[in-house]
């Protein structure tokens, strides 16, 4: 760089006593690579006979009044030529100060169209290489994006070529939209192609704005398979394709500077080396733009090199210095200049650079190029003599080969137990770091398909999901279709959105959305819990059978006459009455009943066949009642049962107690805010509305909330990872009700990747061999801290405990205690009424009954007085009579 500086010192030194050529130079603000070029080439080419002396102005070129005053200040200075940059708004300016004052206007921006004398365009027609790429596809309905800023000469070729070949045409104007809406202009203008189905762009733009268009079809999923862009300019690779390059789409375009030719590695090389402080823009590669500025500055020097060999006057006289003289005075001498510039021939950085008598470059050979997964590719050429010349037939097959000595960048997420840090991570490097489901897989598949990979956690800690407003992808999606790696081994989830803008392999894992909660308190079993295994609907209904029952046999054995009769008297003892008695009173019936319904019997049946017709009924009854019940009892004593307050979605949905949510950025979301079932659609409603947030940012954090939240947060994800975290200590979430959905887990590659076949009959390979199932038993359930390992939530069978049957001891002791109670009315009012017969004291008839009570006799002796009746004797004989 010092050489250079010192060189540049001497040089101009030696030109200070030449004569000098004034050359004017309109740059547009912004142009700063532009504007470095041509300082370069003013150094590169300069001559030590005559020095170049530029006058620069920076402008607006879209202003018609600044480039006038600009260029009548230029022609005042008696610039010999001017160099510069115009637009629509300007053209017709320039060119008309050109042709009235005879200065000549040397410009790489876009042709102008007629035939303008003093206007020497270094840019090259790209008319000519566009018609003849289309026709080479064989397109015959495309849509064309234009800047009218750059003029309608293209697209009035396009127009007429289409008119004779019978093309189909959409030709829409980009060049007039606003900047502050451009971005959401673009992409209702794509999703208005993508409904006219035109999946055939041509983009006749300048780079930045291609840049903008580009950046909106990759948010939208319009660079993915399928969709073919031609750029129509000749800087290809100026722009970054890195974004697009993976997309799976077809781009094509046109190359002018060869950076394969030695002249322009030569100069590449010294660009390199210029500081970027000194030069602004020399940090990156030089663009077209540049490239023709630089070129422009040696054609100038080539044809006054040519004048000055040749002695030709070229002064200023009279007036001449006055652009906007009434009448105009052409400047005699800038014919010969313009027929100079003309007659120049180099080879430059563009190329053969040669005129025809308008200033037109001729002869000239612009590259074909097609973006492939390595980057840009020549595929042809284009001149004027042979037209379209492919030297590589393989326009869209992706590339194969290489694969094997490339290090595959595979993005993944930190998930237990797909990928975790060991726990001593940091003493080993790079993949050794990790342990999990998905490290083993990647193993696993690079073993197969025999390639080098080296695992990277994605940056932002998604998966993948596509912004709303500005559609750009986030996570490990967006690595992949921005081009930040080749492969993502993680638990990503196969969703419509996602398959638009990346490839996806086989599953390797079925799941589903399902429901955790915190697990529930084991309930303690109730004082009467032997009454659980028949619910309460029941119980009411065998009491009212029972009471019924009861009655049904008391009123038929009432009516049935086979259900009365005599009593029969002792041998030798008259009968005490000639009435008919019924053994069924209402007592009887309820004691009947009762004594069946607890498979005891009774001292006394039914003779009639209506009450043993009520009676075997009564039997069938109860013999299926009591078996479900004895069936049902051990499971209800012996297991230990847990209430849950959540069983399915529709229970989340219906109550507003319990909170719910998804993780953010996922396609658990995505699945409920696309979904049009009504139950989904309200959880949806729900969740998008809730304050606080009832999303998480990953899913630990959405776990940490369930368990703290002590059962008022109910989190959703797949039940993979559900079932997983279920195994995991301490132990106290669970999963509940089905699963909401059926999807799986899916390796993902940019669309057009080299890999996915490969990895696709990987996971076919391993599914066959049982290896991905032995791989999920080891993670999941051959190291879980909470036994059991299933998947599912198992009850413990237990002993029995006084808790689970203290009910019956209650019960038995509570008629105990009843039985005894009713005994002692019974003693009180037996002795009550004994009392008011024998006409004694009550607490003497209440002595008397309890030393029956107690020694079986009322007498002194021990003795109980029998009464009975000798013929002859009256029935009203008393007991004391006998005595």
């Amino acid at each position: 760089m010092k050489l250079l500086f010192v060189v540049t010192l001497l040089w101009r030194e030696a030109l200070c006593g030449s004569p000098s050529v004034q050359i004017g130079g309109l740059f547009p603000r912004g142009a700063d690579q532009e504007y470095s070029a041509f300082r370069v080439g003013m150094v590169q080419f300069g001559m030590a006979d005559f020095r170049l002396t530029p006058h620069i102005d920076n402008l607006e070129v879209a202003n018609s009044f600044a480039v006038t005053n600009c260029f009548c200040s230029q022609f005042s200075r008696g610039v010999y030529a001017i160099f510069g940059f115009y637009d629509k708004k300007s053209v017709n300016t320039i060119t008309s100060f050109c042709e009235t004052l005879h200065v000549s206007f040397i410009t790489p921006s876009f042709p102008a169209e007629g035939m303008n004398q003093f206007v020497l365009q270094m840019r090259p027609d790209i008319k000519g290489p566009l018609v003849s790429l289309v026709e080479y596809y064989k397109w015959e309905k495309f849509a064309y994006l234009y800047d009218s800023d750059r003029g309608l000469s293209t697209l009035q070729v396009i127009l007429d070529t289409a008119a004779e070949k019978k093309w189909v045409v959409t030709a829409i104007n980009v060049g007039n939209l606003k900047d502050e809406r451009k971005d959401e202009a673009y992409r209702s203008l794509f999703q208005d192609l993508e409904i006219l189905k035109e999946r055939r762009i041509i983009l006749d733009c300048e780079q930045d704005k291609v840049k903008d268009i580009m950046e909106q079809v990759i948010t939208i999923g319009r660079h993915v398979k399928g969709y073919h862009y031609i750029i129509a300019n000749l800087g290809f690779v100026d722009g970054d394709l890195s974004k697009i390059q993976y997309g799976g789409a077809n781009v094509s375009g046109f190359q002018l500077v060869d950076f394969d030719d030695p002249v322009v590695a030569k100069f590449d090389q010294r660009w390199e080396a210029l500081e970027e402080k000194e030069y602004p823009g020399a940090d990156a590669r030089i663009r077209y733009t540049s490239a023709l500025t630089y070129d422009a500055v040696h054609v100038m020097t080539e044809a006054f090199r040519f004048l000055h060999k040749q002695r030709i006057d070229m002064s200023r006289r009279g007036n001449s210095g006055d652009c906007l003289a009434n009448p105009a005075v052409p400047w005699a001498q800038g014919v010969e200049i313009e027929r100079a510039l003309k007659q120049v021939r180099v080879d430059g950085l563009t190329g053969n650079i040669q005129f025809d008598q308008y200033g037109k470059r001729v002869n000239y050979s612009v590259t074909v190029m097609e973006l492939k997964n390595s980057g840009p590719v020549k595929i042809g050429y284009w001149n004027e003599v042979d037209k379209m010349v492919v030297t590589k037939s393989d326009l869209y097959p992706n590339d194969t080969m290489g694969m094997e000595n490339k290090t595959v960048i595979v993005t993944t997420i930190l998930e237990a137990p797909y990928v975790m840090l060991k726990k001593n991570a940091e003493l080993f490097q790079d993949n050794d770091r990790y342990e999990g489901y998905c490290v083993d897989l990647a193993a696993e598949i690079a073993k197969h398909c025999g390639i080098r990979y080296q695992l990277k956690i994605v940056g932002d800690g998604k998966y993948g999901a596509r912004d709303a407003e500005t559609k750009i992808w986030n996570g490990m999606v967006g690595e992949l279709v921005y081009g930040k790696a080749d492969i993502a081994v993680a638990p990503l989830t196969i969703t419509l959105v996602r398959e638009e803008v990346i490839d996806f392999s086989k599953p390797f894992m079925s799941l589903g959305i399902s429901i955790m909660i915190k697990k529930p308190q084991k309930s303690k079993p109730g004082v009467f819990s032997f009454l659980d295994p028949l619910a309460y609907e029941i119980w009411m209904c065998i009491v009212f059978a029972y009471i019924g029952v009861s009655v049904v046999l008391f009123l038929v054995s009432r009516f049935s006459p086979y259900e009365w009769t005599l009593e029969e008297p002792e041998d030798g003892a008259l009968p005490l009455t000639t009435e008919s008695t019924n053994e069924f009173g209402i007592f009887n019936s309820l004691w009947f009943s009762l004594g069946a319904f607890m498979r005891q019997g009774c001292d006394i049946s039914p003779r009639s066949l209506s009450g043993r017709i009520v009676g075997g009924v009564w039997w069938f009854f109860t013999l299926i009642i009591i078996s479900s019940y004895t069936a049902n009892l051990a499971a209800f004593l012996t297991v230990e049962r847990m209430v849950s307050p959540i069983e399915s979605a529709e229970d989340l949905a219906k109550q507003a107690e319990i909170a719910y949510g998804t993780l953010d950025s996922g396609s658990t979301k995505e699945f409920f805010r696309r979904s049009k079932i009504a139950l989904f659609d309200k959880m949806w409603q729900y969740m998008k509305s809730a304050e606080p947030s009832v999303f998480v940012k990953k899913t630990s954090e959405g776990v940490l909330r369930v368990r703290k939240s002590k059962g008022k947060y109910a989190y959703l994800l797949e039940s993979t990872m559900n079932e997983y975290i279920e195994q995991r200590k301490p132990c106290d979430t669970m999963k509940v009700g089905g699963n909401l959905d059926s999807k799986g887990y899916g390796i993902a590659t940019p669309k057009g990747s080299p890999l996915r076949n490969a990895v696709n009959l990987a996971v076919l390979k391993l599914n066959e061999q049982g290896l991905l199932d032995k791989l999920k038993n080891k993670w999941w359930y051959d190291k879980g801290e909470c036994g059991s390992g299933g998947g599912e939530s198992k009850e413990k069978t237990s002993a029995l405990s006084l808790s689970n049957v203290a009910g019956v001891f209650y019960i038995l002791v509570g008629g105990l205690g009843l039985a005894m109670m009713v005994a002692l009315v019974e003693f009180c009012y037996k002795s009550r009424a004994e009392a008011k017969k024998m006409k004694m004291k009550f607490t003497d008839a209440m002595r008397s009954k309890a030393r029956l009570s107690i020694t079986g006799s009322t007498s002194e002796n021990g003795r109980v007085p029998v009464a009975y009746l000798r013929p002859g004797l009256p029935m009203s004989l008393s007991m004391t009579d006998l005595s």
